[in-house]
């Protein structure tokens, strides 16, 4: 690695306007939030901050009464922080890739652990894959996000989508490792009794996710059980 003066370090790692969107990236691995207004992003995610700028913790009411049922039930209620003023946020997560995606009126499910940041035109909805429960410590949570504007999201290393329809068959995954999914898909759980039958292999591929229909999945490199065991 090329040794840099100070200067050429400081104006090599400097934030960059490229675009007047309300997100944008000064990395691949940190995301910009222009607030003016609200919005929501993962919480701990913030690394810094410029303007007038309140941080409060989701509450349980603020989706109503189907809200407070299932923030309740799985405690994903300390997930979220709402972001409201006038100013600038700069959020990460573990140095994880960060992707920017605009929602034009569709519907995506993303692992409850890798939603970094949405607009607060974006509505967002708590699903939990109950089979699992009884499979992996803390079940599989997902949330459903729909409507008009950007989303963040992120993923270790760089994801694969993989396409499915009725010409490839169903895509079974590893649960840990799927990030995302078409709103249109309903996985369903399977086992896989011959891989459980290796030792200290009681989960993780043993248990998938099959996806049959018409849409795509998105994977990732990486087996990530952080969010299970927290929960």
């Amino acid at each position: 690695m090329a040794v840099k003066t100070l200067q050429e370090f400081l104006s090599s790692s400097k934030e960059r306007d490229l675009s007047g969107e309300a997100f944008e990236l000064e990395s691949s691995h940190m995301l910009e939030a222009r607030v003016d207004g609200m919005i929501w992003a993962k919480a701990g995610s913030m690394i810094a901050r410029k303007g007038n700028i309140k941080f409060t913790r989701q509450g349980l009411l603020d989706q109503g009464l189907g809200g407070l049922l299932k923030k309740t039930l799985t405690g994903e209620g300390a997930s979220l922080m709402k972001i409201e003023g006038q100013g600038r946020v700069y959020l990460a997560d573990s140095g994880k890739k960060i992707m920017l995606l605009r929602l034009d009126g569709e519907s995506i499910f993303v692992n409850g652990n890798d939603v970094l940041a949405i607009e607060s035109t974006i509505s967002s909805d708590i699903t939990m894959m109950r089979k699992v429960a009884g499979m992996m410590a803390g079940g599989l949570f997902n949330v459903k996000l729909s409507g008009h504007g950007l989303i963040a999201i992120t993923a270790h290393y760089e994801p694969l989508t993989l396409p499915v329809n009725a010409s490839t068959g169903p895509v079974f995954t590893d649960p840990n490792a799927t990030v995302a999914w078409s709103g249109g898909l309903s996985p369903d759980i399977v086992t896989d009794i011959s891989l459980r039958t290796f030792i200290g292999r009681g989960s993780g591929e043993s248990i998938q996710l099959r996806f049959a229909g018409e849409g795509w999945v998105v994977v990732q490199p990486y087996e990530e059980v952080v969010f299970q065991q927290q929960q």
